[in-house]
């Protein structure tokens, strides 16, 4: 474990035994139940209260493997709430676990900064036939060879079932055993690291699932007195007894940073995270994870752009790294597919709301969003572009789709490829989400594994939430059943395959040209212009490195004539060097090229369709 943290709660290994911390604090007494096995009977230890209503105790003898459980006040017994596996699942026994036991071959992770980040995120259960931490470790040099620098695993925290997307986990300290135990979780973590890739986890502090959330046998006060939000009940983080609340999930993100030796979180839906407190719990965890901890990004998922979530501390703000920002995928969406429900109400999806997306960060900037019936967003002047996440493609923006379908499915393969390159090319960070590097064709659905009256309340939820939709008034996968997930796995196979293929050449080409092209390596903003309904205009400066342009025709056909844009001219001296398009042989099946002519200091570019053009100066 990495110095500067040690951990306080569940059943911490020392030399000569086995420490036990819970809090209780309404609680006489605590007992701990050791399970028997072959070669030991069962017993039960006494707790002692201590400070501030935690109970405690060191048990000499016991040993990592030992599988337990709480007894409250003779209730139960209870799996332990920072239970660090639970083997045969989130209603049976904890399991006492050395971290201290696995021998890391790698020092430590790659030093990853925002500013040089590509995301790829993906779900351990669906990203290869085996569902398993091996299985994603066993193609972490496939992800190297493609060139994301940080792997984004969907949440992990155990849940009850054999399948989930993870954000009904209940025992958040416990990897999911269905993907394997807590050493193969580090066995891939210290295999990304040997190649250079940084891991990221996504964890849920807004909420707790609906089955196997044993928290409130331990204290109501886990609990907010507030009405809850549409996942479950809100978690008190401002109401009496808070202080205990709040240091369960800060010893819960210091708990994957280090046992774990990840690279940084993404906090899922921090608009749902209510706190009335200073400093606010984001703010606190970020102080305490800069306190005691490596480096690590943190990145938040939060609809209503705040600028100061991403602001430093020094500035008033929270001092985030990043945020995920939905106005770009929701004005591209709008766009190329023309969707127009629920929140894309919100969107025009015209090339110049796009272009304003990009130049600033977000669009909502404190206009009034009709989705939401009120302003929504903030100023986000100062703010650098790689602070901004950007996608075409998330778990959510998929799975929060009737069938599960991928943008690329919905529009044709050319738009897609001009479309991948321009989110590769701008200076916001980018994210994939697992298969889009090969335009796959497996979708990506929601899926349950609750029991059967559960699963069914769940469903109806997940129905009354997507009301705004029309495609939810039709069939829809059911969750629960087990083809729902199947249909979700990835199919590897078809990446060496086209159309798919070329596909994958492209988003490697492009993300080695990120990579090594310092103007495009560059987290400076970008200028960015709508050359009319169907074009953007791109312009990358660096200093002291070669401009890059990078022209974009997301629909239609027909000629344009950039004579007229100063944002277009080379400078002095200069002149523009096609590097490559989108749709030259080896990235499109069926390559149609656009044709350049320089036309003294401008460009005339004549479209046989979509498509993008990556121009450097010379």
């Amino acid at each position: 474990m990495a110095r500067g943290w040690q951990p306080s709660l569940g059943a911490c290994v020392e030399p000569e035994g086995v420490r036990f911390r819970v809090w209780a604090p309404l609680a006489m007494r605590v007992e701990v139940v050791v399970e028997p096995t072959a070669s030991a009977p069962g017993q039960v230890l006494l707790l002692h209260p201590v400070e501030q209503g935690y109970h405690a105790g060191f048990f000499p003898g016991l040993e990592p493997g030992t599988r337990y459980r709480y007894r409250v006040d003779g209730a139960g017994p209870f799996p332990d709430p920072a239970s660090r596996f639970q083997p045969l699942g989130v209603h049976g026994p904890s399991e006492v676990v050395d971290p201290n036991r696995f021998t890391w071959s790698a020092d430590a992770g790659p030093s990853l900064t925002i500013d040089h980040a590509v995301i790829y995120e993906l779900h351990v259960g669906t990203f290869t036939p085996a569902g398993t931490f091996a299985g994603v470790q066993e193609k972490l040099p496939e992800l190297v060879d493609l060139g994301v620098t940080a792997i984004e695993l969907m949440p992990l925290g155990d849940f009850p079932g054999q399948r989930n997307w993870g954000y009904d986990g209940v025992s958040l300290f416990a990897p999911a055993r269905c993907y394997g135990t807590p050493d193969d979780l580090r066995r891939l973590v210290d295999t990304a690291h040997r190649l250079g890739l940084a891991v990221l986890l996504d964890v849920v502090y807004n909420h707790l699932g609906p089955d196997g959330n044993y928290l409130g046998c331990f204290s109501p006060h886990y609990r907010s007195t507030r009405p809850g939000n549409p996942w479950g009940d809100d978690l008190n983080f401002d109401g009496p007894h808070s202080a205990a609340v709040r240091d369960f999930f800060f010893e819960n993100a210091l708990y994957w940073l280090h046992e774990f030796r990840l690279d940084g979180l993404r906090l899922d839906a921090t608009h749902a995270i209510l706190d009335d407190c200073q400093p606010h719990f984001l703010a606190e965890l970020v102080q305490r994870v800069r306190e005691v901890g490596r480096p690590a990004l943190l990145i938040a998922e939060d609809l209503r752009n705040l600028a100061y979530l991403v602001r430093p501390t020094s500035a008033g703000g929270y001092g985030l790294d990043a945020i995920w920002c939905d106005d770009f995928h929701h004005q591209a969406r709008r766009l190329l597919a023309g969707d127009h429900e629920g929140y894309y109400r919100d969107y025009a999806g015209t090339m110049a709301d796009l272009a304003t997306t990009i130049r600033h960060g977000w669009f909502y900037q404190g206009q009034y969003a009709v989705h939401y019936a009120e302003p929504r967003g903030t100023d986000p002047t100062g703010i650098t572009p790689s602070r901004c996440v950007y996608y075409l493609q998330n778990h959510d923006q998929i799975g929060n789709r009737a069938q599960g379908d991928r943008l690329h499915q919905q529009i044709d393969g050319a738009t897609w490829r001009a479309a991948s390159a321009l989110l590769l090319t701008l200076p916001q960070t980018p994210l994939l989400f697992m298969g889009q590097e090969w335009a796959a064709s497996t979708p990506f659905l929601y899926f349950t594994d609750h029991d059967p009256a559960l699963g069914q309340a769940v469903a109806a939820g997940r129905q009354h939430d997507h009301r705004h939709y029309a495609a939810f008034d039709h069939s829809v996968p059911d969750p629960q059943e087990r083809s729902t997930f199947t249909r979700c796995v990835l199919d590897w196979e078809e990446a060496s395959h086209e159309p798919h293929a070329s596909i994958r050449r492209l988003y490697r080409t492009l993300l080695r040209l990120r990579r090594t092209e310092p103007t495009l390596t560059d987290a400076c903003p970008c200028e960015v212009h709508a050359w009319g309904p169907d074009d953007l205009v791109v312009r990358r400066r660096a200093r002291n490195h070669l401009d890059w342009l990078i022209l974009v025709r997301l629909r239609g056909r027909g000629p344009i004539d950039l004579a007229g844009l100063t944002l277009a001219l080379p400078n002095p001296g200069q002149e523009w060097e096609l590097v490559l398009t989108t749709e030259d042989t080896p990235f499109s099946p069926s390559p149609r090229p656009p044709r350049l002519t320089p036309l003294g200091p401008g460009l005339l570019v004549d479209f046989a369709g979509p498509a993008a053009l990556l121009l450097r100066a010379v």
